[in-house]
């Protein structure tokens, strides 16, 4: 196909599927799923008229899951995921590429271009665990809408630094956000709720399970911060020890009601074995 200064089958890929990332972009080129005028084409820098019609071919088998993340359970309505440390839930300004949602697009829009995953919730880059994704506006709303009544059950595990004398406690605070996005207690901030126990104690470290009654960025983190025991790896909070080379914070389980079916669905991750080791390196 010849080349020209017009519009190009890449331009019009961008144009046709604004979320799809540069790199999916190229992926379906070399796949040779994208056509014009029914004719696959690789090459993305290809004249194409107005009149021309640029497709999207499906596959005949499903694409592989990503490999960064583990498949936990998926239907027509929702995808549940483990995701790991280090990853982002959704593109920032300085990282748009390398993200949960962005791998979860390529692996549906592969089966069918028109499909993409919605946010439900986030976890912190650096906060492995559980995650939902929507796969529907329908499913999106009616899980958002359970999210903001306080009824989805979110459990954490997390390694903080020193001994808490307390076996149980709830936590309550007022958090709000700085313009450097940083958060922290403020009288004028939302109300944080977190309830927490201890699972198990070391000389100077304790693995606490921990249930969220709000969900406020950060939460946990700053809320065991200012209790005077931050979690290991945490050094944005206070954090001095960082045993495990990664922030000791885990979705361990995750419960909601199906958008669609009205059925119970709770999910559990376990966290990571060294966690359990708690005050042994900490």
């Amino acid at each position: 196909m010849p080349r020209a200064t017009g519009a190009t089958v890449m331009e019009r890929l961008r144009a046709s599927f604004p979320e799809a990332s540069g790199t999916s972009l190229r992926q379906w080129l070399r796949d040779g799923r994208v056509r014009v005028n029914g004719t696959v084409v690789r090459d993305g820098r290809a004249a194409v008229g107005p009149r021309d019609a640029v497709a999207l071919g499906g596959q005949a088998s499903r694409v592989p899951f990503p490999s960064a993340l583990r498949l936990v359970h998926e239907d027509a309505d929702l995808l549940v995921i483990d995701k790991p440390p280090g990853l982002l839930t959704i593109a920032t300004d300085r990282e748009r590429e390398r993200t949960a949602y962005r791998m979860l697009w390529s692996y549906l829009a592969a089966e069918r271009p028109t499909r993409r995953p919605f946010i439900v919730h986030r976890l912190d880059r650096e906060t492995s665990g559980l995650l939902v994704f929507a796969k529907t506006p329908a499913a999106k709303r009616k899980l958002q809408e359970q999210f903001e009544a306080r009824a989805v059950e979110r459990v954490y595990v997390a390694v903080v630094e020193g001994r808490v004398t307390q076996d149980r406690a709830t936590l309550i605070a007022h958090l709000a956000q700085d313009r450097g996005l940083r958060v922290h207690a403020a009288r004028e901030g939302r109300e944080a709720i977190t309830h927490y126990r201890v699972l198990a104690r070391r000389q100077d470290a304790t693995l606490l399970e921990l249930s969220l009654g709000t969900g406020r960025r950060q939460q946990i983190r700053v809320q065991l911060s200012d209790l005077g025991h931050p979690i290991a790896g945490d050094t944005l909070h206070g954090s001095t020890r960082n045993p495990l080379r990664r922030l000791c914070l885990h979705a361990t389980r995750l419960g909601f009601v199906h958008p669609s079916t009205g059925a119970a669905m709770r999910f559990e991750s376990p966290p990571p074995a060294a966690f359990a080791r708690v005050g042994r390196g900490v």
